[in-house]
């Protein structure tokens, strides 16, 4: 079992994180050739991101479903920008291939949204869980004294 910490934490973060959320859904299970090599190409996106410390990606989340949801952290915008357009990275090429194979067809749905938070523009909370989320990706504090509440959190 993941280490679970018995007592209500906060994340804390300096500078600006990126909360990129992305997923998939597939509308047509039959066409197993238009959806299956997309969860080969998550797969090698994510290794490949998380064995790049420079890449700025510094955790994900992971639910399994239809939709299927990610959700990533990264140090910038910028940063998930120059990997998701690098040619040499297997997202550019990945983009492409779903474009050619999928484009607007309806067989395989994809999405995304992307959060910029900056300091004092952000509230979360854990109690009794296993580091997770914005606090695992970034640092996690007690949440006590001002950020004992929603707005204490918010204002620091």
């Amino acid at each position: 079992m993941k280490d679970i910490r018995a007592e209500r934490i906060t994340a804390e973060i300096d500078d600006e994180v990126v909360v990129f959320l992305i997923g998939m859904r597939v509308n047509r299970w039959w066409k197993v050739h238009k959806w299956f090599p997309l969860i080969g190409a998550m797969r090698r996106m994510m290794r490949e991101i998380d064995e790049n410390p420079a890449s700025g990606f510094l955790g994900v989340e992971r639910w399994i479903g239809n939709p299927t949801i990610m959700v990533q952290y990264w140090r910038s915008f910028e940063e998930l920008e120059a990997y998701s357009t690098d040619k040499a990275q297997t997202h550019q090429p990945a983009w492409v291939a779903f474009n050619r194979a999928i484009g607007s067809n309806g067989d395989v749905g994809i999405w995304h949204e992307t959060y910029r938070i900056r300091p004092g523009d952000y509230e979360c909370v854990y109690n009794n869980m296993p580091l997770f989320g914005l606090a695992k990706a970034t640092r996690a504090v007690p949440a006590t004294g001002a950020k004992q509440s929603a707005p204490g959190r918010l204002a620091h």
